[in-house]
């Protein structure tokens, strides 16, 4: 049976419309390594590279919301307020930190009450099936007693699964502080994809992200390397490279600009479209 030309143009439109609403709904971990995970790999970087930053700041990301920004021992955050959360921690993290680090875990969680607004608290969390996930980890902090202690800070927390946090996120988290020790001194941001957030806990509405991200600055001259992850807040025993994804794919899913006040912004965008797993294996 042959179609007349007005036919074959609304098969052709309503095709369009269904892969344009399966891009739409899915989820952005998928849709990153799906379309963006592909490594783009000029011959060289535009300049010698050095990424001597003076301050933290330097790697905040610009988000699409205004978050109140703090600083405490042992790492920085951009908290949402909307979402009871922090957008993003960043911190740096050295392999001397991590072979001197001795303080034990306090687990003295509490409200932040820096926040002028106030952060969310326990009992949003209690019976609500999901743990108080770290942002930046308890483990990465036993190098000094306050930053250990901060990081128990309700600010610091977000709505994860159990499987997701106790399992492949405890396992990416581990493998961060080998890649500390391995290169000596590693840039770490990590924050919850917020949009879109359609499900909310606690009488705050702590918003319950769907995935996680992890980006990671190799430091240490005078090789550097960008690398980012994306993981689905589920429980997952795959490999951690199947979430692999370059600085650049991170920016579209999230919306932010990362390290849009550090200096050298030509090695910065040329580092951006890499994704060498060789360096991080």
């Amino acid at each position: 049976m042959s179609l007349s030309k007005n036919q074959r143009f609304g098969l052709l439109t309503f095709i369009v419309l269904i892969i344009a609403a399966y891009l739409v709904t899915e989820e952005p971990w998928k849709r990153a390594s799906r379309e963006l995970r592909t490594s783009m790999t000029p011959e060289g970087p535009p300049t010698e590279i050095n990424l001597a930053w003076d301050h933290l700041s330097a790697g905040y990301p610009l988000t699409f919301t205004t978050d109140t920004i703090r600083s405490y021992t042992g790492f920085d955050l951009g908290y949402n307020e909307q979402y009871e959360q922090a957008s993003w921690v960043a911190y740096v993290l050295t392999r001397e930190e991590i072979e001197s680090g001795y303080v034990e875990r306090t687990d003295n969680f509490r409200p932040d009450t820096s926040i002028a607004t106030g952060s969310s608290a326990l009992k949003d969390y209690r019976g609500s099936g999901f743990d108080r996930g770290h942002l930046a980890p308890a483990g990465d902090m036993k190098w000094d007693h306050n930053a250990m202690s901060e990081s128990f800070l309700m600010s610091n927390m977000s709505p994860q699964a159990p499987s997701f946090n106790r399992g492949i996120w405890r396992r990416l988290e581990e493998r961060v502080r080998s890649w500390a020790i391995e290169k000596d001194s590693l840039f770490v941001i990590t924050g919850p994809v917020l949009e879109p957030i359609t499900s909310f806990i606690g009488d705050n509405e702590v918003g319950v992200p769907g995935s996680y991200f992890k980006l990671l600055v190799d430091l240490s001259p005078p090789d550097h390397a960008f690398i980012a992850f994306i993981l689905p807040n589920t429980g997952s025993s795959g490999d951690l490279d199947r979430y692999a994804i370059t600085v650049d794919s991170l920016e579209i899913v999230t919306g932010y600009d990362f390290f849009a006040s550090a200096p050298n912004q030509e090695v910065i965008e040329w580092l951006e479209k890499q994704l060498d797993l060789d360096c991080w294996n």
